[in-house]
């Protein structure tokens, strides 16, 4: 089967900067649910702009179901791909149902598609992504007024409404309460597409994704099951710290010392 996402030998640097990221090379097949871990500036981010085609990789080549992503048309990859991430502008003058119905635009054709209102087709399609992420009581609300954690799940909502084959999502539990991450990973779990997240809870990273990998100043460090890439030897050098592993009980339990 196709690949969903693959990088071959990918570097990434800014203009006229070092490399950020440096010989990155990884295989994500159709359906695999992937986690990338790391310290504050190892990478992470950076690594997902170059999958959602923000950064176009200074050297190297990378895939979305087996095209190069950068000889594939925008509204073509977008059909493909959809990314919810950290930055949550909080300026839109519009509804919930507003905003996730904007993830139905790559599917409209034609220069008006940006214009035109969502048709017949796509109103189950928004309304069932609104459910799914439980925001039918905040449907005609205005983006702005929503707590942090809501605008996350709209914006995911957003995403589901698109129907992509690959998500990607830069840190997705951030601003949620504890019950809300569990029902994101769960739902996420289930959706049956590839899905590749940031992650700075080692535990949720280990609960939720079927593969880890480990960035370290911009490079692959570890890349494998969690319970192959979440070593206390990789977690060290990653992170700085000495690391503990416990896994007596149904879930490791990570510590951490200077």
């Amino acid at each position: 089967m196709t690949p969903a996402v693959e990088f071959s030998d990918v570097f990434w640097g800014p203009a006229r900067g070092p490399d950020i990221l440096s010989d990155i090379s990884f295989c994500v097949p159709q359906g695999q649910i992937m986690a990338i871990c790391g310290a504050n500036g190892a990478g992470k981010s950076s690594l997902l702009r170059l999958i959602y085609r923000h950064h176009a990789p200074r050297q190297g080549r990378i895939t979305l179901l087996g095209r190069d992503l950068w000889e594939t048309r925008a509204d073509q990859v977008a059909r493909s791909l959809a990314a919810v991430l950290q930055e949550q502008p909080t300026d839109f003058a519009l509804t919930v149902r507003q905003i996730v119905a904007l993830g139905r635009l790559p599917h409209r054709r034609g220069w008006t598609a940006g214009l035109s209102l969502p048709g017949k087709a796509d109103a189950p399609i928004i309304a069932g992504a609104i459910q799914r992420m439980d925001l039918d009581v905040l449907a005609d609300r205005a983006y702005g007024s929503l707590s942090g954690g809501e605008r996350q799940r709209v914006m995911v909502a957003r995403a589901l409404a698109q129907e992509p084959q690959v998500i990607v999502l830069d840190e997705p539990t951030n601003h949620l309460d504890i019950r809300h991450q569990l029902e994101l990973l769960a739902l996420l779990k289930g959706l049956g597409l590839t899905v590749i997240a940031t992650l700075h809870d080692l535990t949720l990273a280990t609960e939720f994704a079927e593969r880890v990998l480990v960035l370290s100043q911009g490079r692959i460090l570890a890349d494998g099951s969690p319970d192959q890439a979440l070593t206390e030897t990789t977690l060290a050098r990653a992170f700085q710290v000495r690391a503990r592993i416990d896994r007596s009980g149904p879930a490791p339990r990570f510590t951490f010392h200077l």
